[in-house]
């Protein structure tokens, strides 16, 4: 299975690129492992790569993005947690960002 996000700015309504994207799994005693880590590239894309099934986390590193655009925002951070349970299946996980609010979906 694989995961992947796509970030879009909602403020400047264009892909966020650059954001640091951290992906991370529990292990049994609930301690986080780092699975992947990278930055959206030009389009607001990261492939994260493979993840095996259990609860996944993806942290974006939201107020350094906005901080280098010389913007103040709420959110340091915005973490997504999801559990992953299909063997064949993609995850992609994308994140509607704007200074001081977010959403997301599990998108296709």
């Amino acid at each position: 299975m694989t995961v992947s996000t796509h970030v879009l700015d909602g403020m400047l309504g264009t892909p966020a690129a650059g954001v640091s994207v951290l992906l991370d799994r529990r292990d049994a005693d609930g301690t986080w492992s780092r699975v992947a880590a990278g930055r959206t590239d030009a389009s607001g894309r990261l492939h994260a790569g493979g993840a095996a099934p259990g609860v996944h986390r993806l942290t974006f590193g939201t107020g350094a993005y906005f901080a280098a655009r010389g913007v103040a925002a709420f959110y340091p951070e915005v973490a997504i947690t999801f559990e992953v349970t299909g063997a064949d299946q993609h995850y992609h996980v994308p994140l509607l960002l704007s200074p001081f609010a977010y959403s997301t979906y599990r998108g296709s």
